[in-house]
């Protein structure tokens, strides 16, 4: 149990026992949840808090599955603060904090070219840059010039592309980073070409998942030359429930909260599916989906 007079003396906010959105609509909540008020803000607490205490940070909640027994220690959260966005006629910047759909929003309006992938990303910027998020053939890094980052010890660092070593949803990167900003390529376009790619995009995407469940978005990585919905079909998945956790009827690789799932629950869910996988292509399916706890 963390006490407050345990914890930095920041300009931003802490709150004790506080809730955690998320998309799967979870019950588990933060023993601690810090919402830092700039990143200066947040640099003085990585600084300065205890390395003894687990800290680990939220996005959107969009990829995540939140323990029903809470998340010990602090969770971080980027405020409202960190999802500005400003561009110039080759390159925007890209707060982490922003939602990528409201990013593709944004380039459509402006008439902004070669993000449009990004109406397909559930979360917001900063878990998109960390996990090389992508859908329908791009992914940022095909996209993402340079990074800037705090890392664990509080210091700031500017990440170039080619030091990430990007690979499929991830990268090498030799140690963690909480993102704060992201300066991407963009191309001339205009708003009625944007519009119509970001349309056909969030078209397929509804069409194929089941966007309007509570789900955490895709829930394996594809493995190498492999697509993980086939190896879930292929073994009898498809609909599979333990209690109201159920891989979705639609996509496969979605396990969707039908009503008052637990983490437990959705956890095992998955967990027998990898077996399955396993036991039946030797395939070990990677969570894609963040487990908190």
């Amino acid at each position: 149990m963390i006490d407050k007079s345990q914890l930095p003396e920041v300009k931003g906010e802490y709150r004790f026992d506080a809730k955690l959105n998320n998309w799967f609509d979870l019950r588990g909540r933060a023993e601690i949840l810090f919402r830092p008020k700039d990143a200066e803000d947040l640099a003085f607490f990585l600084k300065n808090i205890s390395p003894e205490f687990n800290v680990q940070i939220i996005g959107a909640g969009s990829n995540v599955i939140i323990s029903d027994d809470g998340v010990k220690g602090i969770v971080i959260k980027l405020p409202a603060s960190f999802s500005e966005i400003n561009h110039n006629e080759n390159t925007i910047t890209l707060g982490s904090a922003s939602l990528c759909l409201n990013v593709a929003q944004y380039c459509k309006n402006f008439g902004l070219g070669g993000l449009e992938f990004l109406s397909g990303i559930p979360g917001s910027i900063g878990g998109a840059i960390a996990m090389n998020a992508g859908c329908y053939g791009a992914d940022i890094a095909q996209t993402l010039i340079s990074a800037t980052a705090i890392d664990y010890l509080g210091n700031f660092h500017e990440i170039n592309n080619i030091d990430f070593d990007f690979f499929y949803r991830g990268n090498n990167l030799s140690k963690k980073y909480i993102f704060i900003s992201g300066k991407f390529k963009i191309a001339k376009s205009n708003p009625q070409e944007v519009s119509d790619k970001i349309s056909e995009l969030q078209k397929n995407r509804e069409n194929a998942q089941p966007i309007r469940a509570k789900t955490g978005g895709s829930t394996f990585k594809n493995p190498p030359n492999k697509k993980a919905w086939e190896l879930i079909d292929a073994v009898g998945f498809r609909g599979k429930s333990i209690g109201d956790a159920q891989i979705s009827q639609k996509h496969c690789n979605f396990l969707i909260n039908n009503k008052n799932a637990s983490s437990k629950e959705l956890i095992a869910l998955g967990e027998e599916t990898r077996k399955a996988v396993l036991k039946a292509f030797n395939i070990n399916l990677e969570w894609e989906i963040k487990i908190l706890e």
